[in-house]
């Protein structure tokens, strides 16, 4: 069991993430009854703090300055390496979101570490920490553990379950004494291309379209199921790449990976560049007039036919189920 483990939670658009509560839960696993610290890293984050501890954090430590509010790599970085030389963590665990891939092997590289990247379960077994995660674009899954020196992973969000939230915890929250210097990015400010709603990253439910859709109107439909379910909407990079839909809604290879517990393929034939980032998905519905279509392949529920006929029907046969609960 680690001594103590640093971990860094993560807030965005001024929320809290649900990632960081998996990532504390990860500590908590390595750490056993010793201590789980958390870091986090923003302008104002202080209302956050009981949050963590709520969830199994002994301690927060506030890095806060103006120049956190948004990420950027010199300022994180700066920041984590700092806390790592004043805590001498036995371990470090960060999310593998966007800041956290590009964070993650910087600080690694600065340490000369190893490290465990894009982690979807872990086992403790005695003194080691055995990480499992997909290789092969998700097609196989290997084991690894950190030998020496610092126990180093990345997490992926959506797998790794948080612990139940207890409002009887209480632990200590201090502040980080932040000196930022020679910062080459400052972000002045984020226009956002998508509108509002639930991160793709970390929905429970996501609505993906493809070519089949045939058209920006053709996205309405799966946003209006999407907005039924409480789910995201995604999209396929052939439906992006015929500018339905933004590249921030990509799912795949070169887009986003995502582990819902509920993935709606519309319209998607299922090549295996967009496989790669959703077939971990808990349960796979795929709707497609081809019988053929390769994405049936890899779902637990096919339906065959038009999508303009059935994401409607599904969506009212949704809405009357929520109803009635």
């Amino acid at each position: 069991m680690a001594e103590k483990v640093l971990v860094l939670a993560e807030v965005r658009d001024g929320e809290l993430r649900n990632v960081s509560f998996e990532t504390i839960a990860a500590g908590r696993k390595i750490a056993g009854d010793n201590e789980v610290v958390a870091l986090l890293c923003g302008d104002q984050v202080s209302d956050f703090s009981e949050r963590l501890i709520h969830h199994g954090a002994d301690r927060v430590l506030l890095a806060e300055h103006s120049d956190l509010k948004n990420y950027t790599t010199d300022a994180y970085k700066q920041v984590i390496l700092q806390v790592l030389d004043e805590e001498s963590p036995d371990a470090l665990l960060i999310p593998h979101t966007s800041p956290g891939k590009d964070v993650a092997p910087r600080i690694a590289a600065k340490l000369n570490s190893g490290m465990v990247s894009d982690a979807v379960d872990l086992e403790v077994a005695g003194d080691e920490v055995i990480f499992t995660r997909p290789i092969y674009s998700g097609k196989a899954f290997e084991k690894q553990s950190v030998t020496s020196g610092l126990l180093f992973a990345t997490l992926r969000p959506n797998n790794i379950q948080p612990l139940e939230e207890d409002p009887s915890r209480s632990g200590e929250t201090s502040q980080v004494s932040v000196e930022l210097k020679d910062l080459r990015t400052v972000v002045k400010e984020v226009v956002k291309k998508t509108s509002g709603g639930v991160d793709l990253a970390e929905a429970n439910v996501i609505i993906a379209g493809g070519r089949g859709v045939k058209s920006e109107e053709g996205f309405k439909p799966l946003y209006e199921l999407a907005d039924v379910l409480g789910g995201a909407v995604g999209a396929s990079r052939g439906a992006c790449d015929a500018e339905y839909c933004d590249y921030s809604l990509q799912i795949g290879q070169t887009g986003k990976v995502v582990t819902p517990d509920l993935y709606i393929a519309v319209g998607i034939s299922g090549a295996i560049q967009h496989l790669a980032g959703m077939s971990n998905s808990k349960v796979i519905v795929a709707i497609n007039k081809d019988a053929e279509a390769p994405i049936f392949d890899v779902a637990d529920y096919s339906l065959t036919g038009d999508l303009f006929d059935i994401v409607p029907l599904l969506t009212e046969e949704f809405k009357k189920e929520m109803a009635g609960a």
